[in-house]
């Protein structure tokens, strides 16, 4: 299993980056339409459920939503696809303006026919689904991809992502340096190129190289297969509730566990994913933290109705749940917390200690609390009371309780504990938990941070870690204040 490289502070952080991010989305677009009703009886006509009417709703489908999805996490989406100059493209066309954050790049063509599909659906499962779609548009060269960090290609096997448009995509991605992401379709995965990265599903997969892809084993084998079939840079395999399976040309595959949560409706999970995909690498993560940010995504897209977006808000409350219980773990008084110092340093660790307010977590905090954990093998943050950051900060302070602050900072692959003070300095923890390295910031000298004459008298050192420029709790209530 894949360790996480996607914590609380490192989702925000990855938020902030993909703001405004401006990403290609070409592919297939269809009108996805929903009649919402209820069901009490069954046809004297014949044995069917009888669907009572209460409302309908309509969206932007297919490539539609993936650019939906990058707009609602807060990316800038150009949607490049084609519709039919009828009815149902001009009722996309009104959708797609109603998107803030999709620029329209569609091209409205005559003598075809936008594709529409209807779902009925009761008591929160669909009953039928209505396609209508009667001939393929075929596609031509399109302007989606300029000045984009990411192109997005989301083929649906209904023309638009031909040979041609691949080609475009490869193309001017060697100018540009964008990452190309396709969600395939049908079984010849080369003709997708050099791409930089592939997402099929579980069955996709196996009927791309007809293997088995039930388990772990099974699926590194396929994964290998397909890579061998093709030129792809790297394939990650979406697998449902076991979450997704990653390969890079080259390399050995990890896997990510799935989250559990409940499932309502999967329509359009698939675009949510490839919406965080594209996102997270346009924004400069690696593979491994673009494939849990699309994990996350995904995750809580499924517990919603319909063909659904998911909010940076959402994905923020998301992660806090899931690790809620993991990160309260971390939190434990003095005495508790002595013991296990005590026995990780029988195991022979490195033990390493900070102490902060640590008010509001922000891109600075994080990035220090990286550092100070990179100098041990085990780091320990201790925080200041709410008292205690009254007496520092003044009356208003602090904005967040002690227990907020705690499972929040606990909630840090790159703290193990947390722990707090009440006193003018951490003084006396450091007494008692006599660590190996003491962390301050660089703002401090050596001279200057407390405990530190005690670290080196028994053989510990004191490391200054530095902050990121532009960051901090009080600059952070400034802005609040003036928005």
């Amino acid at each position: 299993m894949a360790e996480r490289t996607l914590d609380l502070g490192q989702l925000q952080a990855l938020l902030e980056r993909v703001r405004g991010l401006k990403v290609a989305c070409v592919g297939d677009l269809m009108l996805d339409r929903y009649v919402y009703g209820e069901v009490s009886r069954i046809s004297p006509e014949a044995p069917i459920p009888v669907l009572r009417t209460r409302r309908r709703t309509a969206m932007p489908g297919g490539v539609g939503n993936v650019a939906r999805n990058v707009a609602a996490l807060g990316g800038m989406a150009r949607l490049g696809a084609l519709a039919g100059q009828d009815a149902a493209g001009d009722e996309l066309a009104a959708l797609i303006a109603a998107e803030p954050g999709v620029e329209d790049a569609v091209e409205r063509r005559a003598g075809v026919n936008t594709i529409v599909k209807t779902r009925f659906v009761a008591a929160g499962q669909q009953l039928l689904r209505q396609d209508e779609e009667e001939a393929s548009l075929l596609a031509t060269e399109t302007d989606a991809f300029t000045g984009a960090s990411v192109y997005l290609l989301s083929d649906y096997a209904k023309g638009v992502v031909s040979d041609l448009v691949i080609a475009q995509a490869l193309n001017t991605a060697a100018t540009s340096g964008a990452p190309v992401i396709v969600d395939p379709k049908g079984r010849d995965f080369a003709r997708y190129g050099a791409v930089d990265l592939i997402k099929p599903n579980a069955s996709e997969l196996a009927g791309a190289t007809g293997l088995p892809v039930d388990t772990d084993a099974e699926v590194e084998i396929a994964l290998k297969a397909l890579l061998d079939a093709t030129t792809a840079k790297a394939i990650v395999v979406t697998r449902a509730g076991k979450g997704m399976s990653l390969m890079r040309r080259g390399g050995s595959a990890k896997h990510f566990p799935g989250r559990a949560r409940e499932v309502f409706d999967v329509s359009g999970a698939g675009d949510t994913g490839l919406a965080a995909l594209g996102l997270a690498l346009g924004a400069g993560a690696s593979l491994e933290t673009a494939v849990e940010f699309a994990i996350l995504a995904s995750g809580v897209v499924v517990g919603k109705a319909g063909t659904a977006v998911v909010s940076p808000a959402e994905l923020i409350d998301a992660e806090m749940s899931q690790h809620a219980a993991g990160a309260h773990a971390k939190v434990m008084p003095l005495d508790e917390l002595a013991h296990v110092v005590e026995g990780w340093k029988h195991q022979g660790l490195k033990v390493g200690f900070t102490n902060g307010c640590f008010d509001i977590l922000h891109r600075g905090h994080v990035a220090y609390l990286a550092q100070a954990r990179s100098w041990c093998d085990r780091l320990v943050v201790a925080l200041n009371t709410d008292s205690s950051v009254r007496r520092l900060k003044g009356e208003g302070r602090p904005i967040n309780d002690l227990d907020s602050r705690a499972v929040v900072i606990g909630g840090l692959v790159s703290v193990d504990r947390v722990t707090s003070f009440d006193e003018p300095t951490p003084l006396s923890l450091i007494k008692r938990l006599r660590p190996d390295v003491l962390i301050k910031g660089a703002d401090y000298t050596r001279e200057g941070v407390v405990g530190g004459d005690l670290v080196e008298s028994w053989g510990g050192e004191v490391k200054l870690a530095t902050f990121e420029d532009g960051f901090s709790t009080t600059r952070t209530i400034e802005k609040m204040k003036d928005s």
